[in-house]
């Protein structure tokens, strides 16, 4: 196998690749890349058995063959050559060389026949969505995802799909995040798929990458996207979402509706001198008037006064400074409504005048 590319050319998809692979793996061939030429075109493949990313790109005057080569040092070499360099790749028993202006390198192979596939299965269902639409959508929710919890459904991004709409929700427990946008799918009946965090974490930045639409597919045990040249590929978690509906608290409660910008730099004042582990943030409400207060264990205090519209009876509640900084981080719109029924009971936070994306964050006893 011979191959001849620009750094440019090569050096995009093999990052993209790249992300897939992971540093530790109990299979070498997993730390390796798939490189494959066939009929004008160059494929590097990455995969952790759980995602699969195909990128492929035309080249010119290359032999036909597949191997498969160390991913991070491939793009370590790929990254330290200058702009504009050309690389030569020639691959001779269980060594590949690479050799670019006065740059040689060797590198060790392992054979093609070792790598693995994700079986993706077929698919049920097939649909465009806006790439940036998916991207915001993925955006507003991701950071609630649980991390390594025990009830593993939690540890992904729940995307639900109905003929018109596509809505994502994330919860670790302790707080929900919601998004949905109008979007004409063609699915006959709503169905509810969960995402792997790592795979979210991929899809998101597929999304970032240009405009235009990404084609999905839907399998009874994998989703599968395809984009600009890139085919990617993860497995679903095999679970139920617990029932997002219940945890919304229905409106009729007190109600706060505040400028976001200032609110969110009141609680990164206050979130200074917050506990490390804990982050507990005191709110007090009164006519027109929120006080943030924070301690820590060092007997050190902050507090911060902001005006903001509400005509409900006294209150004093709980919270984790850093969920609520989540939302105000990535919520749109100037002002939010921070919607209270008790000190026992989640606050749900909305834009105003608009309930595309819901945020629910459950109070601490402090």
């Amino acid at each position: 196998m011979k191959l001849s590319i620009s750094r440019e050319d090569l050096l995009k998809p093999l990052q993209q690749v790249s992300g897939v692979v992971e540093r530790r793996q109990s299979l070498p061939v997993l730390s390796n890349v798939l490189l494959r030429c066939q009929q004008g075109r160059l494929s590097l493949t990455g995969t952790d058995l759980e995602l699969e990313l195909i990128a492929a790109l035309p080249v010119d005057g290359t032999d036909e063959g597949e191997i498969t080569l160390p991913a991070r040092k491939l793009l370590d070499i790929c990254r330290a050559l200058p702009e504009g360099a050309d690389i030569r790749l020639e691959v001779d028993g269980e060594k590949a060389r690479i050799r670019s202006g006065r740059s040689r390198f060797t590198l060790a192979t392992l054979p093609a026949s070792e790598f693995p596939s994700v079986e993706g299965g077929e698919a049920v269902s097939r649909f465009s969505l806006p790439r940036e639409a998916m991207k915001r959508l993925i955006d507003r929710t991701q950071f609630a995802m649980a991390q390594q919890d025990v009830r593993y459904y939690l540890n992904g991004l729940m995307l639900e799909l109905d003929g018109r709409q596509v809505r994502a929700v994330a919860t670790d427990g302790h707080r929900l995040s919601l998004s949905e946008m109008e979007a004409d799918t063609g699915v006959a009946e709503a169905r509810q798929v969960i995402v792997p965090r790592k795979g979210i974490s991929e899809l998101a930045k597929l999304m970032a990458d240009g405009e235009g639409e990404a084609v999905f597919e839907l399998g009874s045990n994998h989703m599968r996207v395809e984009l600009d040249g890139v085919i990617f590929t993860t497995k679903l978690i095999d679970g139920k979402f617990p029932d997002y509906r219940r945890v919304i608290p229905e409106k009729g409660g007190a109600e706060v509706v505040c400028d976001r910008e200032l609110l969110r730099q009141a609680f990164v004042r206050a979130s200074v001198l917050s506990n490390e582990k804990y982050r507990g943030m005191r709110i007090r409400l009164e006519e027109n008037l929120l006080t943030a207060t924070v301690h820590n264990p060092e007997q050190e205090e902050a507090e911060e006064e902001l005006e903001v519209q509400y005509g409900g009876p006294p209150m004093e509640i709980g919270f984790n400074v850093a969920y609520f900084l989540d939302v105000l981080n990535v919520i749109p719109g100037e002002e939010v409504v921070i919607a209270l029924r008790d000190a026992n009971t989640g606050c749900l936070v909305t834009q105003k005048d608009d309930l595309s994306c819901q945020y629910v964050i459950m109070p601490m006893r402090l």
